[in-house]
């Protein structure tokens, strides 16, 4: 995997729909966390939303990859799940795959950000 330095800079080496849902999941996440802080970890590629860096404080993470952006929660292991928009087997973090920016802006999308922040 390609390390870039910046999230603008591994934005910009995905395709015009990845970028558009990473942009559209950042956007629902500050919306729904005016206050949250944002890192992005060059190592894992990723973009980390939280109440802090500490690991016990982490909230979120946006994944891209080739095709989707990976919005990784949390607690994904503890929210619910009716419809099996949440994916992984982690013991405690999953994700939502997100296509498109159109995609980003489904009910269910914000439903799991709504149902993460309330769990933790």
């Amino acid at each position: 995997m390609e390390k870039f330095a910046t999230w603008d800079e591994n934005l910009a080496s995905h395709t015009p729909e990845v970028q558009a849902a990473a942009r559209a999941l950042e956007a629902l996440i500050h919306e729904a966390v005016p206050d949250v802080v944002a890192e992005y970890d060059p190592g894992n590629g990723l973009l980390a939303f939280g109440r802090s860096m500490k690991m016990r404080d982490l909230l979120f993470a946006l994944i891209p990859h080739a095709g989707w952006v990976n919005l990784q929660l949390a607690d994904g292991a503890l929210l619910p799940n009716p419809d099996g928009l949440i994916e992984g087997t982690g013991k405690k973090i999953r994700h939502v795959k997100v296509r498109s920016a159109q995609a980003a802006r489904d009910p269910r999308v914000a439903s799991a950000i709504r149902q993460q922040l309330e769990a933790s």
